[in-house]
């Protein structure tokens, strides 16, 4: 008989429509033999409801809207949706269904309590995916005020997280110093390395030359940045880079993207009169990875606020088209030395040195053998440590 899985997500895409990590592992475990059951947010109405999706029994609930949408709204649909989940749990999944393993990532803490009663009525181990370290995350963009009532409530809600699982996936050394230091009270022997992941991408490189023309960027060194668009991202930094660049006339800033900080972006060029950033809006997987075939570098930006250790997740899209990363991050996270000194992929700096950044990128154009050699790099350690079976590998050994 297979083992059965129940995971619990906040977004998660229909697979094939726009895969991310989490729908990668799901499909990693189901192709180990586990029989995969998943309750997520509804994006839309007709999405409510139980269905079977690439061979995955997917229970979406309805929730209040949640997607590029201010902290208010995204709040209150944190905060109601261990409530959704519970009801759509109790219509959709028989009563005599017996669960083997939990999962649950950060983001949201909010199914701590749902996540608890789940565990002793399924009396199965809970696996927790440490991704973001809330709520110190929204303390340090001033989301909410250190001690606060906000603050102490939602500490309290990690708390119980943290005691509820039975094991803590966390994304790097340095996270799990942090968790170590503000909670003594976790077993440290919950506590575990579990780095990103993500299921390769066949990129041809040799198609670089041809996609730039056919997209008009002939001649361009293109620096790539993808994905979300938000505080955390601080888009001030990709201005400031593109300003400390704009000598160079073939380098052009790509950003592909959305979120809450897009019209911020497009206003911050608007005032530098700047013309070596070009942003698109979001685009299906399918068009974001071809236009990641003409990338010569990929881009990284953290807000200098930070406290807590964040590893970029998109930087594994880079290692795995093989490209050189260069980072404006943070001095606490410990993104940077893994880049530079354990990977050999690229180079870092902080904001108050974004020159280094600008330095370390002409120094790319100028040698481009050495641009080869650290994309080299970074796509042999991405097929060496950091695909989906490896995680399957590190949280089935953890909870056995």
């Amino acid at each position: 008989m297979n083992k059965k899985l129940l995971y619990l997500s906040f977004d998660f895409p229909k697979i094939g429509s726009g895969n991310n990590l989490y729908t990668d592992l799901m499909e990693e475990f189901k192709g180990r033999g586990y029989e995969v059951y998943v309750v997520a947010c509804a994006n839309n109405e007709d999405d409510i409801g139980y269905a079977v999706e690439g061979g995955l029994h997917v229970i979406r609930a309805k929730v209040p809207e949640h997607q590029n949408v201010g902290n208010i709204k995204k709040g209150l649909a944190i905060l109601t949706m261990p409530y959704a989940y519970q009801r759509a749990i109790k219509k959709h999944l028989p009563k005599s269904i017996e669960f083997d393993l939990i999962i649950m990532p950060t983001p949201p803490i909010s199914l701590a309590s749902l996540a608890a009663r789940l565990k002793k009525r399924y009396k199965a181990p809970v696996y927790l995916i440490l991704r973001d370290i809330f709520p110190q995350n929204a303390v340090d963009l001033g989301f909410m005020s250190d001690g606060g009532i906000m603050h102490r409530f939602f500490r309290r809600m990690e708390r119980k997280l943290y005691a509820t699982a039975n094991k803590i996936g966390c994304m790097s050394p340095g996270n799990i110093a942090y968790v170590k230091a503000h909670n003594p009270e976790v077993d440290p022997n919950k506590l575990h390395l579990l780095p990103n992941w993500q299921a390769p991408h066949n990129f041809d490189r040799s198609q670089r030359v041809a996609l730039k023309k056919e997209m008009g960027l002939t001649g361009k060194f293109l620096l790539f940045f993808g994905g979300n668009l938000g505080k955390p991202q601080r888009v001030e930094n990709l201005v400031e880079l593109a300003k400390s660049l704009s000598h160079r006339s073939e380098v052009l800033i790509y950003v592909v993207g959305r979120g809450t900080e897009a019209a911020k972006l497009q206003q911050l060029i608007a005032q530098a009169n700047i013309d070596n950033i070009l942003v698109k809006d979001f685009v299906p997987r399918k068009t974001y990875f071809k236009l990641m075939q003409m990338a010569d570098v990929g881009l990284i930006s953290l807000d200098e606020r930070f406290t807590i250790p964040n590893l970029p997740s998109k930087s594994l899209t880079y290692f795995n088209a093989g490209i050189p990363v260069v980072a404006v991050i943070d001095p606490v996270t410990d993104f940077g030395t893994w880049l530079e000194d354990e990977i050999g992929a690229g180079f870092w700096t902080t904001r108050d040195k974004i020159e280094v950044a600008a330095n370390k990128i002409e120094m790319l154009i100028d040698q481009p053998e050495m641009a080869k050699e650290l994309g080299e790099r970074g796509y042999t350690y991405y097929m060496e440590n950091l695909l989906p079976e490896h995680t399957y590998a590190t949280i089935t050994e953890q909870v056995q």
